[in-house]
């Protein structure tokens, strides 16, 4: 019964936003929870101009942050990443826009905060690589694996900010 409800929800909640929108996922590590850096991180994107459609707080198992990081698996840092972001809760958050990725990255800076360029979240906020605050996907094709890892469909909603015009530019027909 409750497939069918889903189902019917669903279809007529269709995915309505513009065809070259992106979605990214971003996660707000332990650090940046335990820090209380949670508004500071989520401003940065709203002021950017992205919308965020999803964000749960959760505790993610080992197993999970395992399926999530598994292409980092042979790196030296792989069992101290996953023990480090299973030590706490996290927020999990999928933001959609132009060029998505792209715009999360530049908000994010460099992975090593020595690196970041003043501005970024690593650059302002963060010291050292292994207390980086954020999570971000790296690519397009990545974003949707995490997103679909993270999120399930009915999870993500669909609405348009009233600000949506004055912040995009409909691409020329």
């Amino acid at each position: 019964m409750w497939s069918l409800v889903l189902a019917l929800f669903s279809y007529l909640f269709k995915d309505k936003r513009p065809s070259w929108f992106e979605r990214t996922f971003v996660a707000l590590k332990p650090d940046g929870l335990q820090r209380a850096l949670a508004g500071e991180v989520l401003s940065r994107f709203e002021h950017r101009g992205l919308q965020l459609v999803g964000s749960k707080l959760i505790r993610p198992s080992a197993a999970h942050l395992k399926q999530h990081y598994w292409d980092l698996r042979d790196k030296p840092f792989y069992n101290n990443l996953v023990t480090f972001m299973s030590s706490g809760p996290i927020i999990a958050m999928v933001w959609q826009g132009t060029d998505a990725v792209g715009i999360g990255r530049a908000i994010i800076g460099a992975t090593d905060p020595a690196d970041a360029l003043p501005g970024t979240i690593r650059g302002d906020l963060c010291i050292t690589v292994g207390r980086n605050v954020v999570h971000g996907s790296d690519s397009v094709e990545n974003a949707k694996r995490e997103i679909d890892l993270w999120f399930k469909p009915a999870e993500l909603v669909v609405w348009e900010r009233c600000c949506h015009d004055w912040v995009f530019e409909s691409p020329s027909s």
